[in-house]
């Protein structure tokens, strides 16, 4: 077996967003194929509580931060080379936007592997003009500096090759997946639950007003937490929508919570491959979603659910068919499912990266995946 050390690189620690969990399970996957995991990390926060629980070597970056900041920038690349200098790995695998363009800079010339994941690209249709023009320019220079790129969608391939981003030598599709759970579904035939952070491109608002329009008999859980929490829940109340919405805040056991649910939604003005569908087509649940980015990779429109474009009417429509007709709920979501089971694994999305590590270092023969089971 040959068996690497592979730093990975992420810019946030203090929230666990699509990019975090993707990590974190990627790195405990390679850590269980007998691989040797270091994570570098901006800050202190939920994920290095998270990866220290699975047994994962994570180090906090005091200079990797979010927004564009000239100092913090250059701090951060020298703070780079000196953990790439000191850990020496045999790859180093850079996630998110931020991390993507200063950690390729900061491993020029020392000879190491270096590969990015782009979990949707920051000049992604939605995005603002101004920003996405800025991103494909810092994008395009920084695929000069790496040895591959992994777009989580075929739809952000597509598109870093039409804006000529990159090369299609460079740049390799590796679908999201997910670990296989296995519960005791109780399903609520009439709630409705979306998973997803209070924050962009993630749009609460619009499904507010979307499920003030349905009729009949139902409930809205929304999970997770963020910065416009306290904007939803003015307008929850505007609309009159107290007694249906359950604002169940962040949780651990996502799983479990959507065993317990009808009907899954996302609604977002742009996305690369959302986690967050991957988990409730597993659930067997029903999806409806926008319309956006990588979404329809997993969800076939009258297959498994529905895509809507990003207004009111379209989405209420959606939700009421699947509301009103128990038995095509149920038809959508087990069709979901079996799409998961055949194309989003966790061990599928594991095999794949990891050739892409062994080709990228040189090494010949490539581990066998890990059991993908797990618990929630």
């Amino acid at each position: 077996m040959t068996a690497l050390h592979i730093c990975y690189v992420i810019t946030r620690s203090d929230v666990m967003g699509g990019a975090s969990v993707h990590l974190l399970d990627l790195a405990e996957g390679m850590q269980q194929a007998g691989h040797r995991v270091t994570i570098l990390v901006g800050g202190e926060g939920i994920v290095n509580e998270r990866a220290a629980a699975r047994g994962l070597t994570i180090l906090p970056l005091q200079h990797l931060v979010r927004p564009i900041h000239p100092w913090h920038d250059v701090c951060c690349w020298f703070e780079l080379r000196r953990q790439f200098r000191r850990l020496q790995p045999d790859l180093i695998h850079l996630h998110s936007s931020k991390a993507g363009l200063v950690g390729r800079a900061a491993a020029i010339g020392m000879g190491i592997p270096v590969l990015f994941t782009a979990h949707g690209w920051a000049f992604t249709e939605g995005v603002s003009t101004a920003s996405s023009l800025l991103y494909r320019v810092l994008e395009r220079a920084a695929a000069h500096f790496c040895d591959a790129i992994i777009t989580v969608s075929e739809y952000d391939r597509q598109r870093a090759l039409k804006l000529r981003v990159a090369t299609p030598a460079l740049l390799r599709t590796v679908h999201n997946g997910i670990r296989p759970v296995e519960l005791d579904a109780r399903p609520q035939r009439n709630k409705l639950v979306m998973v997803a952070r209070f924050e962009q491109p993630k749009d609460h608002q619009l499904l507010l007003q979307a499920v003030a329009l349905l009729k009949g008999d139902w409930q809205l859980q929304l999970i997770g937490d963020g910065p416009l929490l306290s904007d939803a829940k003015i307008t929850a109340a505007r609309l009159g929508l107290t007694d249906r919405v359950d604002f169940a805040g962040a949780r651990s056991d996502i799983a479990v919570q959507l065993a317990e649910a009808g009907i899954f939604v996302l609604l977002s003005r742009w996305e690369g491959l959302p986690l967050t569908v991957l988990e409730a087509m597993r659930a067997g649940l029903p999806v409806v979603a926008s319309d956006v980015g990588g979404v329809p990779e997993l969800v076939k429109n009258q297959q498994n659910g529905f895509l809507v474009p990003n207004n009111p009417p379209a989405v209420a429509d959606a939700l009421q068919q699947l509301l009103d007709n128990p038995q095509l709920q149920q038809q959508y979501g087990a069709h979901g499912k079996q799409l998961f089971l055949r194309d989003f694994t966790f061990a599928r999305m594991l095999s794949d990266t990891e050739n892409i590590y062994l080709q990228l270092s040189g090494a010949a023969t490539p581990v066998l995946p890990v059991d993908a089971g797990s618990k929630p």
